[in-house]
């Protein structure tokens, strides 16, 4: 079993930064990908961002392209997502997660994911 633990977020106004972390315990060998959602009130949970841990290569969506930074830490176990220029779009429940799925396709489909952060709130408002 593995556990994902959130941390981070918070209140921010439009234009701030915000860093959310999330560390993973318990069985932690043999995740190839560590992944951002989110979900917004009214939305579909959204990929924001994901990582691989063998190449360290990462993949963005296109709201988060440019603004948003995702790096893992292998020997912490640990995947960060520091986040600049926010706006009240971005407002939203984050979510860690990693799946066991070692394809490349998919990966900003939910449903691809085995374990879940227990998420945290992110707040854009002035």
């Amino acid at each position: 079993q593995l556990q994902l633990v959130q941390s981070g977020g918070g209140l921010v106004q439009p234009g701030g930064s915000l860093r959310l972390s999330c560390a993973a315990s318990g069985f932690v060998s043999g995740y190839h990908v560590l992944a951002w959602f989110r979900h917004a009130p009214g939305k579909e949970r959204e990929g924001v961002s994901y990582i691989s841990t063998s190449d360290g290569s990462t993949n963005y969506a296109d709201s988060a392209k440019g603004r948003f930074t995702v790096s893992r830490d292998n020997a912490k176990n640990t995947v960060s997502l520091e986040m600049n220029s926010l706006q009240p779009e971005d407002t939203a429940v984050y979510y860690c997660a990693v799946t066991y799925y070692s394809g490349s396709k998919y990966l900003f489909d939910s449903r691809m994911y085995d374990y879940w952060g227990q998420g945290t709130q992110v707040t854009v408002s002035s």
